[in-house]
């Protein structure tokens, strides 16, 4: 049997896409890559291009694969080994393809490093729910939950131990099979990369059950949201965590207190590209748990932006772990495009030099309006066609993708939103889980 390697890209739709060569292609040394298309990036979750769309039917790019972002694994019970390498959209000189969402990534971690002179290590924090499962309900958080979805959870992070991504944390989550993953920091094109692993080793390994994975934002309306938690902290040239300052509010550094202050001016318009579903938009509402206002917070989950607790147990040191959490994204968004605007968003307040966002715990919906404006609480977008407008109207946000990356990327969205239809409701939940 020949075994295959498949070049992948994940799109602006958050969708893993991508061509198959015979593995061994790599053995031949040198460069490795096949064809692309443009339009594909204009192709909607449901499998239809968006109509009109920038490209047409002309135009050629390559996907060139990067042997540094190799991911094989042998998953118990399948047939193969499930072997993918990361892939840069590239045009046919080999010239990145200015809507690349790796290479949108690279250039703005280039840039934050060229103007801090460090680097960002990130983790991406996953929320799924297993479907048709036929377990029987089990309490939240419990060791029931785990057990009886066993060997599920140690097959999953021995696969994530194999393609060394550092796992850390396998947790029965708040809803019905539902369940969480967490693995270790990396540079962010790394991270990037392995959140892209991560979610496709899931659902391999749970249709191998003869399950379904879900990492959809919802799988019901009145169901436990699934959320996408970007996980940033600054290291030094010696790789040592420098975001912590005791002195300062929150212990935040004044360097990462501007790029907190960034995100948050920016994050109405964000969350078009990390919640970037209508249904995103029924986990991003208050009191879930989740992220509903620009709100940067100390250890408070209803913060869209969260400083992390940080232990002293055994004599820790709490600076090595020290970072911040992006908390309003899912995962219908492409982690590299996501993960890029985040880096976007933070440098500019660093460039324009921003003053830390207030701290704040408690309910922004209790505050007067004077008093929200004085903490810088606004109200995220109840909807992707909220979050469009947020997005185009923020000439900054907009800056982040080019004038064409912001056709496609409206376009393809404003394609999707119709496509979905108005009611947001159990159907069209399902059709996102099955997706996603």
């Amino acid at each position: 049997m020949t075994e295959l390697l498949t070049l992948v890209t994940t799109d602006y739709a958050g969708i893993t896409r991508g061509r198959s060569v015979p593995a061994s292609r790599l053995a031949q040394g040198g460069l490795i890559s096949t064809g692309w298309v443009p339009a594909n990036m204009s192709l909607t979750p449901f499998d239809l291009i968006a109509d009109p769309n920038p490209w047409g039917s002309s135009g050629d790019l390559r996907l060139l694969g990067d042997d540094r972002a190799r991911y094989r694994v042998q998953l118990p019970g399948a047939a193969t080994a499930t072997h993918m390498m990361m892939a840069d959209i590239v045009n046919l000189d080999g010239a990145p393809w200015a809507l690349c969402p790796r290479s949108l990534l690279r250039s703005a971690l280039a840039d934050l490093t060229a103007a801090t002179g460090l680097t960002l290590k990130v983790s991406f924090e996953h929320e799924f729910t297993l479907l048709d499962t036929g377990l029987p309900p089990a309490p939240a958080f419990s060791l029931r939950a785990l057990r009886q979805a066993d060997p599920f959870g140690s097959e999953l992070m021995a696969a994530f131990g194999a393609l060394e991504m550092e796992p850390e944390v396998f947790i029965a989550e708040y809803g019905r099979d539902q369940y969480e993953v967490a693995i270790g920091p990396a540079d962010g094109v790394t991270a990037a990369d392995r959140a892209v692993a991560l979610r496709e080793v899931v659902r391999e390994l749970a249709g191998l059950r003869g399950w379904r994975a879900t990492f959809a934002p919802k799988a019901a309306v009145a169901g436990v949201g699934n959320g996408v938690h970007i996980h940033m902290s600054f290291a030094d040239a010696k790789g040592q965590n420098v975001t912590r300052d005791p002195s300062r509010p929150g212990q935040v550094s004044a360097l990462m207190g501007a790029f907190a202050a960034g995100i948050v001016r920016h994050m109405p318009a964000l969350v078009a590209l990390t919640a970037p579903a209508p249904i995103s938009y029924l986990r991003l509402r208050p009191h879930n748990w989740s992220s509903a206002w620009t709100w940067f917070g100390d250890c408070d989950r209803e913060s869209s932006l969260r400083i992390c607790p940080v232990t002293t147990l055994g004599g820790a040191d709490p600076a090595r772990a020290f970072n911040l959490e992006y908390r309003a994204a899912d995962g219908c968004a492409c982690p590299h495009l996501a993960l890029g605007a985040v880096v976007r968003a933070g440098l500019q307040g660093i460039t324009e030099g921003l003053a830390d966002p207030p701290l704040f715990s408690g309910d922004p919906a209790d505050l007067s309006g004077a008093e929200q404006d004085r903490l810088g609480l606004r109200r995220l977008p109840e909807s992707l066609g909220e979050a469009l407008d947020a997005f185009t109207s923020d000439t900054v946000a907009r800056g982040w993708l080019g004038n064409l990356g912001v056709e496609t990327y409206v376009g393809m969205k404003r394609a999707e939103i119709a496509l979905a239809g108005d009611v947001l409701d159990d159907a069209l939940c399902a059709r996102y889980a099955g997706i996603y």
